[in-house]
């Protein structure tokens, strides 16, 4: 199994309290499709974006207490989940218009840029989990965005040749300048020693983020700790992989795999044990 920001979900997980499990389906059923149209199928550019506008649409019917026009269902499980959890309406807006930007941004000039795409297509997710747990807090929210920006960027390092194919490069472009890389580099695969200083500065960078967030887990009570506290030691473990595989993620995509996870679990029991 590879980091996958929306994978992190706890849809299923034991560790998920049964009255929260209805909510979190329809919040992922909703992140996960619209990232969908903008990613998957053959459909042109605008045909993408909009499909995602009709989204748009449907969350102003939700808040109009309109039934909405497209994917009924899916739209009155949301309706469900954020009027009965007083979830906020714009972490879902701010999901749309990432999505929105995969289609028409294929580069970012910087790390604030990827940062700010960060903030809109991941930390909404942990910002609706904290409402659902009801706790909010400033610190709570804080901790929570670096934790989403990390597992956001986890997953681009891991995903840089898959992310090729689609035309897009998510890692700054200015730190490929710096270490002297450029796309054609990227488009051959080629792992040299600009490569690995380049991966490992971003390995590095992520890590410290994750590590800056991971208090968190600590700070929430019961399962939703334990649940944190697993996808924050699942985040570093695929940081590890990727150094491990002396940062070809072309050739050798980190997984995880049991071994993997028991370490991770391990890791997780140690982090209470603090």
């Amino acid at each position: 199994m590879a980091v996958d920001h929306y994978e992190n979900f706890p849809v299923a997980s034991l560790l998920l309290p049964a009255e929260l499990r209805s909510p979190v389906q329809a919040i992922y059923a909703f992140a996960r499709s619209a990232d969908d149209l903008a990613d998957e199928g053959d459909a042109t550019p605008a045909q993408r974006l909009q499909a995602l506008e009709d989204y748009e649409q449907g969350l102003r019917t939700i808040a109009g207490q309109r039934p909405a026009l497209v994917e009924p269902a899916m739209f009155a499980a949301l309706k469900v989940a954020i009027d009965t959890w007083h979830l906020p309406m714009q972490p879902f807006h701010d999901l749309l218009s990432a999505f929105k930007q995969d289609v028409v941004t294929t580069r970012y000039a910087d790390y604030a840029a990827l940062a700010n795409y960060c903030s809109r297509s991941a930390n909404p997710v942990g910002t609706l989990m904290l409402q659902l747990y009801q706790r909010p807090t400033p610190d709570n929210l804080r901790a929570s965005d670096a934790i989403c920006t990390a597992l956001q960027i986890i997953n681009f390092l891991q995903d840089v040749g898959i992310d090729w194919q689609k035309k897009r490069v998510y890692l700054p472009q200015e730190d490929l300048q710096h270490f002297g890389v450029d796309d054609a580099q990227i488009g051959a695969a080629c792992r040299d020693e600009n490569w690995r200083e380049l991966m490992a500065f971003q390995v590095e960078r992520a890590r410290a983020l994750m590590l800056s967030g991971a208090p968190l887990a600590l700070r929430l009570p019961g399962r939703i700790g334990w649940e944190l506290r697993m996808i924050v030691q699942g985040g570093l473990r695929i940081l590890r992989r990727i150094e491990l595989a002396d940062y070809d993620v072309f050739y050798r995509r980190p997984t995880l795999g049991m071994v993997d996870w028991l370490t991770i679990a391990w890791a997780a029991i140690n982090m209470a044990r603090r």
